[in-house]
């Protein structure tokens, strides 16, 4: 008889690092927001992977960095806490980066884990440096802290990742799998649907407004063709942001509208009816329903 695995990973890191890049090609399908812009993941994402005989469940962290806002201080609360919770931990690091502040605060907090934490050391974009300063960074990094393994990947061109994902599967606990076999993510569609049209945004605006603003998905009709309806609310703070959203003569918005429904229906396999809305909403990063909907706890956003 076959003997199953079933564990789960936390990837952490800086923001940036690749997390969602390499939780991506793990699950082998988009299951993270992936953008140019820093601290776009807000929920603990978790993405199902399957390797031989084991289903490696990754939950992939929002950055770990200096907050200073309610939803900052939840979202560092949200990635500490899924690395406590794994069975194994991931730290990625920018091979072109080096060891910065913020990745020596991740060690020193590391330090801090309860004892028998398992910790292995992912140094990602190794593309970006040359092997001299592969090497000396892959010491430096070992003599800091004690990892039980070290992987040199690039998770944008695939490279290392096969075997960083064979050694996580001989690493998980023998036990049933913790998920349906098709299932490659945890999160509700209705999230899935809203982060996708987040992600789009983002990609679209700039500066700080992508982080003012959030989305949710109000309504899901399966119609009777098979598509599906969905309508999506675009909460912004301020009345500008919301000129700012829709664009002159309503560009912006549709051109996000038709990105992000093309991407929906080639996930789910069919055809899809977007239909999205902006509202001014000048406090939804203090309202806890806000973040039960990304998956955070509101009183970790506490001082």
């Amino acid at each position: 008889m076959t003997t199953t695995r079933a564990g789960f990973v936390a990837l952490i890191g800086e923001p940036n690092a690749g997390k969602s890049t390499l939780l991506n090609w793990m699950v082998g399908a988009k299951v993270s927001i992936v953008t140019h812009k820093v601290q776009t993941t807000r929920a603990r994402i978790r993405g199902v992977a399957l390797d031989g005989d084991a289903q490696i469940v990754f939950v992939d962290t929002p950055g770990i960095f200096r907050p200073r806002r309610r939803l900052d201080r939840a979202m560092v609360t949200a990635a500490w806490g899924g690395a406590a919770d794994a069975d194994l931990t991931v730290l990625l690091v920018e091979a072109h980066r080096g060891v910065t502040p913020g990745v020596e605060g991740i060690l020193d907090a590391l330090a801090q884990l309860p004892k028998g934490k398992r910790i292995a050391l992912a140094i990602n974009k190794i593309d970006k440096v040359k092997s001299e300063v592969l090497l000396a960074l892959t010491k430096d990094l070992n003599d800091r802290f004690a990892f039980v393994e070290t992987f040199l990947i690039s998770a944008e061109r695939g490279h290392g990742c096969a075997d960083l994902k064979t050694w996580l599967a001989g690493q998980m606990p023998e036990g049933p799998w913790l998920y349906p076999e098709d299932q490659i993510a945890d999160l509700p569609l209705r999230m899935l649907a809203a982060e996708t049209t987040r992600e789009k945004l983002t990609l679209r605006l700039h500066q700080e407004l992508p982080y003012q603003l959030t989305v949710e998905t109000e309504n899901w009709e399966e119609r009777k063709d098979g598509s599906a309806k969905i309508d999506q609310m675009i909460y912004v703070m301020r009345d500008g942001h919301k000129g700012i959203v829709l664009g002159k003569k309503g560009e912006t918005i549709k051109a996000v509208s038709t990105a992000a429904r093309q991407e929906l229906e080639e996930f789910l396999g069919r055809k899809v009816h977007l239909f999205l809305q902006v509202k001014v909403r000048p406090n939804w990063l203090e309202e806890r329903e806000r973040y039960s909907e990304m998956g955070l706890d509101f009183r970790d956003g506490n001082v």
